[in-house]
């Protein structure tokens, strides 16, 4: 590695952090900043947000054709104002006195038989951040009993309340604003919020470790998901946050492969995109290392052009940058490493205006991160006719407390390389004589969660990404 490219600065999960999570969820602090937020959209008419905000947690569902249910996942907009992973809840928010109520399920006496005792409303009361919890067959005479009393408003979420709950005494319903509101909330997070990221990225990071040290014993991708799965549940992620990618050889020119059970023989390297969910919250990470433990020179190469991207990009990060002009950068970079190698040769100019490096980099740089893997907040623009930000799915400037990943990659896909070579606009630039010595190298992508800070940033990802340090790893590991 270019010893002029400093790595950017990282930190770990800390006894700080612990501290932090041995708290209380503050779900009524989310509440506050959603009123806040649409009492600014309103600005002169903020008078007018008032009443209740209703919420429902995600359904109990069935397999269907069997007795078994389907994985629980909370809905985020409900655990964003309780902090409650319980199946089958409800939660209303009285605006003008700020009192949360959480409605449970009540105990079913035949269900205690199989599962066991429920969460009780004593339990429920300390263990979330609410002031009082009914049982679920009270919400409707509740509702009623505030109709009267909360100036007659309910802001819900469209499509996302139960047929046997009723607002018939409210005069006003908003079905549109709530899920908007809270949208924008999530994108910046507070302190219990971020010790949850760095948490799963802790948790993430042993997960890779584990990876790293079974690449070389192992004869399947599929081996290596469970091993990344086994760490993550024995750790205290139950859940991976999102289906994971384990591409070895010209796999990982796809990039949102998701078979992950081809042979590794034969094979150069292996693209570990996965990440460990802790208390609904996502860790993202993407490493590509060598599977023999040596990387080729060509996959070095490339390694080193995408790791120079992403630090380069990383330490861009502060309050207030334009994410697309980051973006612009790491393609700038890639243009800069594809030419020194030949594969692309003409003015760096002309080919970033031709958009001929988007062959090779054909996602956006990153995304927003928090309780979904692709948080929301990000306004992309799929739209777009300018193919280099077409799927880059966040514009505009990032704001301080904000988590963003920064996930760089170079591509060899054959299915979206082949066009550009046939295309004479971008032909031009490309050496194909060049260029078929990397197919095997498939794709290579380093993925880190950072956060967005009033002065710089702070990198929650601590796995390891050095190529050297990865190499001696797999090699020890033998």
């Amino acid at each position: 590695m270019d010893s002029n490219h400093q790595p950017a600065k990282r930190t770990k999960f800390s006894n700080m952090d612990e501290e932090i999570l041995n708290e209380i969820y503050p779900a009524k602090v989310h509440a506050k900043k959603v009123v806040e937020y649409l009492r600014r959209r309103h600005g002169q008419d903020s008078d007018n947000i008032n009443g209740v905000i209703y919420l429902e947690g995600q359904k109990t569902k069935m397999i269907e054709d069997s007795d078994q249910e389907q994985h629980f996942r909370q809905r985020r907009y409900f655990y964003y104002l309780s902090g409650c992973a319980v199946p089958d809840c409800y939660l209303v928010h009285e605006i003008e006195n700020r009192k949360t109520t959480l409605f449970i399920p009540p105990i079913d006496p035949e269900d205690v038989i199989w599962s066991g005792l429920p969460l009780s409303p004593d339990e429920a009361l300390k263990r979330y951040d609410v002031d009082e919890v009914r049982p679920t067959t009270d919400i409707n005479s509740f509702l009623v009993s505030l109709s009267s009393s909360s100036r007659e408003k309910v802001w819900t979420i469209e499509k996302q309340v139960s047929d046997q709950v009723t607002f018939l005494n409210f005069d006003a319903k908003d079905f549109t604003q709530l899920k908007e509101a809270i949208n924008e909330c999530r994108v910046t997070k507070n302190s219990y919020e971020v010790a949850l990221v760095r948490k799963a990225n802790q948790i993430s990071g042993l997960a890779h470790d584990a990876v790293l040290r079974s690449v070389a014993h192992a004869s399947n991708e599929r081996e290596l998901e469970a091993i990344f799965i086994e760490k993550c549940i024995a750790n205290g992620c139950r859940d991976q946050a999102y289906h994971s990618i384990v591409a070895s050889g010209e796999n990982a020119a796809t990039l949102h492969y998701q078979k992950n059970n081809e042979p590794l023989h034969g094979r150069l390297n292996l693209l570990l995109d996965a990440g460990g969910e802790y208390h609904c919250y996502a860790a993202d990470i993407t490493r590509t290392f060598p599977i023999n433990g040596t990387f080729t020179k060509e996959s070095r190469e490339i390694y080193d052009i995408v790791y120079r991207m992403q630090e380069e990009c990383i330490k861009m990060v502060t309050e207030e940058v334009q994410w697309e002009r980051v973006h612009e950068h790491a393609h700038k970079v890639a243009i800069e490493g594809l030419l020194k190698l030949g594969i692309l040769s003409g003015d760096p100019g002309e080919i970033f205006d031709a958009r001929t490096s988007v062959a090779f980099f054909p996602h956006g740089l990153g995304h927003y991160l928090g309780m979904d893997t692709h948080d929301t907040g990000g306004q992309p623009n799929y739209q777009d006719v300018d193919s280099m930000f077409k799927y880059l799915r966040v514009r505009g400037t990032l704001p301080a407390g904000s988590i963003v990943t920064v996930e760089p990659g170079i591509y060899f896909c054959r299915f979206i390389i082949e066009p550009y070579l046939q295309d004479p606009r971008h032909a031009r630039y490309i050496n194909q004589e060049v260029l078929d010595r990397y197919w095997t190298v498939g794709g290579v992508r380093i993925e880190d969660n950072v956060l967005v800070t009033e002065n710089g940033y702070e990198n929650l990802t601590t796995a390891v990404k050095d190529a050297d340090e990865m190499e001696r790893i797999i090699q020890e590991s033998r």
